[in-house]
């Protein structure tokens, strides 16, 4: 039986939005044969110290681990805007990843990035670049998409070079529109062919010569 390379597609979404985002990323890794998409997400954070989450989400994606990230071949990484930064919960998370970040666990593997906010100049680009940040601090290969897409050039919704993007609207009532939905998907398959290229050399029998 041919091994499986595993794609990590991990976010945070409070409403749901990114989770949309995710569950088509997922979709694009998962359109490229011998490779499997992991959604996980993060717990939310509280500023009252005695406040805890679940051990098992109540619905959606269940918590990431730290074996996860070891586990993946590469990631994508979501969050919704918080003034044009990544949600605390998942800087929170990636700032418990000093022992992965330490031993290289994410060095060479390649990432990208998506995220939603609530109005369509509400700091999605910066919310990429804030997220790209860790990434690149872990000696991961960010990538973004190519203007190879034309849907970046007729977009009036979400959609950038950096990532995917989704304009949820101010009340999160905005449905994923086309553009938003290809992008999302070719993100995720761009992502899950550059992985596999890169563990071709390791998994000759999966992949074939190069």
């Amino acid at each position: 039986m041919n091994p499986t390379l595993t794609i990590l597609v991990l976010y945070y979404s409070r409403h749901g939005a990114t989770r949309k985002l995710a569950e088509l990323i997922a979709q694009g890794v998962e359109s490229v044969p011998g490779v499997e998409a992991r959604l996980r997400t993060v717990p939310a954070v509280s500023t009252v110290t005695e406040a805890t989450e679940p051990a098992i989400p109540d619905g959606g994606a269940p918590y990431v681990e730290l074996q996860d990230l070891a586990e993946c071949a590469g990631l994508a990484l979501g969050s919704p805007t918080r003034f044009g930064n990544m949600a605390a919960a998942m800087k929170y998370f990636l700032d418990g990843t000093a022992a992965e970040w330490l031993a290289g666990t994410l060095s060479g593997k390649p990432a990208v990035v998506f995220a939603s906010t609530g109005s369509l100049h509400g700091g999605q680009e910066a919310t990429l670049l804030s997220m790209m940040i860790p990434l690149l601090h872990h000696g991961m290969m960010v990538m973004g998409l190519p203007y190879t897409h034309p849907e970046l050039m007729t977009t009036s919704s979400g959609g950038s070079p950096y990532g995917a993007t989704h304009w949820a609207g101010i009340d999160g009532d905005k449905a994923v529109t086309e553009d938003e939905k290809r992008l999302a998907i070719a993100l995720g398959r761009r992502l899950a062919e550059a992985g596999a290229r890169l563990q071709a050399p390791l998994q000759p029998q999966l992949y074939g010569p190069r």
